[in-house]
């Protein structure tokens, strides 16, 4: 879940510092257009698929079983092209991830959840030339904008690096069960239904917010929390680091500072910071907490573990009628600039988004939109289902552009080295919500300068 994505598995987010050395690519094209970009190093592109053998490489994170599932019905569509999957620790692969992109061999295609200088230093590869052929222009440019970078290393625009196995959506789940002890009959349509409905819980014996912040959990609810006030544009420009722009505004102070209400009023576990990512699911399914800020892709688990007593929904806007916010990313993989095998991965990539099986196929592991051209219907799903919930979500927030990304993801160091410790003391009620403002702009200036 990166963070992030946001990730799926037991560590929450995570972000790295990513650095090799130099391959061949060009950036700095506009959205949607080729323009000069190349691979010097590349073969003609082609969108037929080769009928010769092919072994095509991945390297993705443990617990991440989408890549089997898709592997396995391509080569069962296309017996010529097999794959070999590598797996590491998700910690382990970012962080390895430049040596292994810059090796003679390097994987053909990588799980990537952050840029960083990977186009600086050539590692990654210029997909400009499959958008262009494959027609990806039909997507919605919102779903790929946090997958470009500028030749400057801003992200948000230039050219494409990236593509999802799967568009993530967050939102909050509630556990109807409690809810319908404590006389809520709905979920909230505003800000101020869910601070009541906090309060409710908090007053009938129930934990209000079931979160944890050990390795940074509660920062669904932190952010959810500021999207709400803030000037969506305003903070995408400063999670893709764009000049001059500031996380120290007027909305962030004021989602922040709700937070610190929040804590003050102990809504959030008194044992918060001891809670990761697995204890905090383990407990929410457990029947603990009203509310669980996360995302799409534990659908399937509460389902299972929760049956009918669930239901999931956005967070709400802070007025009613307002457009919905959200944070939102692909499970982002990348294509090694050096691979033998660019026109085989872009093929593979364009069939995960269009194959009829394939797009199922992502919904069913991961509980995430598939992506890719939104005229396509959307895969079957149980009606009433938690998926089912999300995937309206994903198309409701598209229809509403209410997407954002991850403020996890904004530099490589940011989460570990000042989101998730600065969290720690805003949700124990240590800090205010303009000093944890301040406090995560400061270490941003240092990263980027």
């Amino acid at each position: 879940m990166t963070l992030f994505r946001t990730r799926r598995g037991g560590t929450g987010l995570a972000v790295v510092a990513l650095s090799a050395i130099a391959a061949a690519a060009l950036t700095g094209c506009a959205p949607g257009s080729s323009g000069t970009a190349s691979t010097t190093s590349q073969a003609p592109v082609s969108t037929e698929l080769t009928t010769d053998d092919v072994v095509l490489t991945i390297a993705d994170e443990t617990g991440f079983p989408v890549t089997d599932k898709l592997t396995e019905e391509f080569t069962k569509q296309h017996p010529n092209v097999t794959f070999n999957i590598t797996r590491d620790t998700f910690q382990n692969l970012t962080a390895n991830a430049p040596k292994l992109l810059a090796s003679d061999t390097p994987p053909d295609l990588i799980r990537l959840p952050t840029l960083g200088d990977t186009v600086k230093d050539g590692l990654v590869a210029n997909l400009d030339p499959y958008f262009d052929a494959y027609g990806w222009d039909k997507w919605p440019a919102s779903q790929l904008a946090p997958l470009r970078m500028t030749e400057d290393g801003t992200r948000g625009s230039g050219s494409l690096y990236q593509l999802g196995l799967g568009y993530s959506v967050t939102g909050i789940y509630m556990n109807t069960k409690l809810a319908s002890q404590l006389g809520i009959t709905a979920p909230p349509q505003t800000l101020d239904e869910l601070e009541k409905d906090l309060a409710i819980a908090k007053a009938g014996g129930v934990q209000p917010i079931m979160s944890g912040d050990k390795d940074g959990v509660v920062n669904f609810v932190v952010q959810a929390a500021m999207n709400q006030y803030a000037d969506k544009d305003e903070f995408l420009s400063w999670m893709f680091n764009e000049k001059g722009a500031t996380f120290d505004t007027e909305g962030n102070v004021k989602g922040a500072e709700l937070i610190r209400k929040w804590a003050d009023a102990g809504y959030f576990p008194s044992d918060i910071n001891a809670i990761d990512y697995f204890t905090f699911n383990s407990n929410f399914t457990g029947g603990q907490g009203l509310f669980a800020w996360n995302g799409n892709w534990e659908a399937a688990n509460y389902q299972k573990a929760l049956g009918s007593d669930v239901t999931y929904f956005l967070a709400p806007p802070a007025t009613a009628g307002g457009k919905h916010v959200a944070m939102g990313a692909a499970n982002s993989f990348s294509v090694a600039a050096k691979s033998k095998h660019l026109n085989e991965i872009a093929y593979f990539l364009n069939w995960v988004h269009t194959d009829e099986k394939a797009r199922q196929i992502i919904v069913d592991v991961t509980g995430a939109s598939p992506g890719g051209d939104p005229s396509l219907a959307l895969p079957s799903v149980e009606s009433g289902s938690l998926i089912g919930q999300a995937l309206e979500m994903s198309s409701q927030l598209g229809a509403e552009d209410g997407q954002v990304d991850f403020m996890a993801n904004t530099t490589a160091g940011i989460y570990a080295g000042s989101i998730i410790p600065e969290s720690q003391l805003l949700v124990t009620s240590q800090i205010t919500g303009q000093e944890f403002v301040e406090r995560v702009q400061k270490f941003y200036e240092g990263e980027v300068g």
